[in-house]
């Protein structure tokens, strides 16, 4: 299955460049000369939304956003294998650089957004290269900058 999902960073850049119309990220699903991959959200990108949303407004927008994708069922939710490789990858984070880098929840999360991508084949769109570069030092997945 070929398909991409935005790490947090894609849609909290969208938000503080004002534009309310996360669907609008859809483009960046494409890739020139190829058909567009289908576009999924993952739990734990969710998550992270809900817990920086302040006002009401962006609250009402993430409701909405986690409709539309519930809808035509693109909620990536992270199995009990994905959450066992997400500590295995921190453990080697952790030997090689250090376990204060491992102590960082955004470090966690984005390994768990790895680990369940690639269970999928999917491909990982981020604003945040350092962090996903270093985790596919451990555990190869599909990712790229925007």
């Amino acid at each position: 299955m070929s398909g991409i999902l935005f790490d947090t960073s894609v849609y909290i850049s969208d938000l503080r460049q004002g534009n309310d119309s996360l669907f609008t990220l859809r483009r960046a699903a494409r890739k020139a000369g190829e058909p567009a991959r289908p576009l999924w959200l993952s739990a734990v990108v969710l998550e992270e939304l809900h817990a920086g949303a302040q006002d009401r407004r962006l609250k009402k927008l993430l409701a909405r956003l986690e409709n539309d994708f519930e809808k035509v069922k693109r909620v990536l939710v992270p199995l009990r294998s994905d959450w066992t490789a997400c500590g295995q990858v921190l453990a080697q984070v952790g030997a090689k650089y250090g376990y204060e880098e491992v102590g960082r929840a955004r470090l966690t999360n984005d390994t768990l957004i790895a680990m369940s991508a690639a269970r999928n084949g999917f491909t990982v769109l981020t604003k945040n290269a350092a962090d996903f570069q270093r985790i596919a030092e451990f555990r190869p997945f599909r990712w790229e900058e925007v």
